[in-house]
């Protein structure tokens, strides 16, 4: 199967560190490709980079057949509809028409009575349709994404005259989400893929990952780490080392795909704090090593005695400022 959109050797650099490091990975039609990984893997700038909103200093996408580059803005936007991490409004919006402006690519082509429809059913289709004569700036976190993402549908919403492949990229669509949207969303972004588009979507949630994506790739420091299926990829020993947690994996009867049980950490005599948390804690233990009586004393020449022993653990020490606050 030939990919719709793929990259080859994507370098990202921010001064002498690399964010992306000879990344190579494709998107196929009919497929929701799940991007995982740690803080700072370089999730967001691969999607930045692959819907030609950040130039690479090295490697190649190539969508639909020619070079990322070579389409213009307009035609990108034909072809690709993309939900940000943190979507803003500089104005003052109704949700239907931010909803709206999804269709601004297609202007020249569709007449209004497509577009409607369009606004229509993508508003609907993420449970916003009640919202339309909102005040954007009046709705809550997770009202105003589920309108970015109806807005990111509409401009997907048809399939193109030419047949090209549309495509869905999503990131952290879940983020701001409750349980019950989180689930419509992926359930309705593997809606799309089935109809025939291809969709990119980052995801810290595993399980949601593994719920709905057909493939997933692990980023890690900057390169992938690995692809393969739900089943391939969530695995005990890759959590473990990649994301540092004790867990077990379980598959869900329904679906027969991969769940992961994270242990508690209290419950987990295996994990070691990495030495940059340990110092932090350190140093959290001596700034306040000092009781408050004794602060009071040490105004009137009194002498300071620490708080806690030098031993205490960082599970005591955190619950013992927790009861303090």
């Amino acid at each position: 199967m030939k990919p719709v959109l793929h990259g080859r050797g994507i370098t990202v650099e921010a001064g002498e560190f690399r964010i992306l490091d000879t990344v190579d990975i494709d998107l196929f039609a009919g497929q929701m490709l799940a991007v995982i990984g740690p803080n700072g893997a370089g999730k967001s700038t691969l999607l930045k980079v692959l819907s030609g909103d950040l130039a690479p200093v090295a490697g190649d996408v190539v969508l639909n057949g020619r070079a990322l580059g070579a389409w213009t803005a307009q035609e990108r936007a034909l072809q690709r509809a993309v939900l940000p991490q943190s979507p803003e409004l500089a104005f003052s919006f109704r949700a239907w028409d931010v909803v709206e402006l999804g269709r601004h690519p297609h202007r020249a082509s569709a007449t209004r009575a497509q577009n409607r429809t369009a606004v229509t059913g993508a508003m609907a289709a993420t449970d916003v349709a009640g919202l339309a004569e909102r005040d954007c700036r009046t709705l809550s976190g997770g009202e105003l994404h589920r309108t970015h993402f109806a807005r990111a549908l509409a401009q997907i919403w048809a399939p193109l005259p030419d047949g090209r492949t549309r495509i869905l990229m999503l990131d952290e669509p879940t983020s701001s989400l409750d349980l019950f949207h989180q689930h419509s969303i992926l359930a309705k972004a593997a809606e799309v893929a089935r109809a025939g588009a291809a969709v990119l979507t980052v995801l810290h949630d595993l399980n949601l990952a593994s719920a709905y994506a057909d493939r997933i790739a692990v980023l890690e420091r900057g390169r992938i780490e690995s692809v393969g299926t739900p089943q391939e990829i969530i695995t005990a020993e890759r959590l473990r080392r990649i994301w540092r947690v004790n867990c077990e994996i379980v598959e869900d009867r329904t679906t027969e795909r991969p769940q992961v049980l994270v242990r508690p950490r209290s419950a987990d005599p295996a994990y070691s704090e990495p030495a940059h948390v340990r110092n932090a804690v350190s140093n959290l233990r001596m700034a306040f090593a000092v009781a408050p009586s004794a602060a009071s004393q040490a105004g009137s020449g009194g002498n300071l005695s620490p708080a806690f022993p030098p031993d205490t653990s960082s599970e005591d020490l955190h619950a013992s400022l927790s009861a303090s606050i």
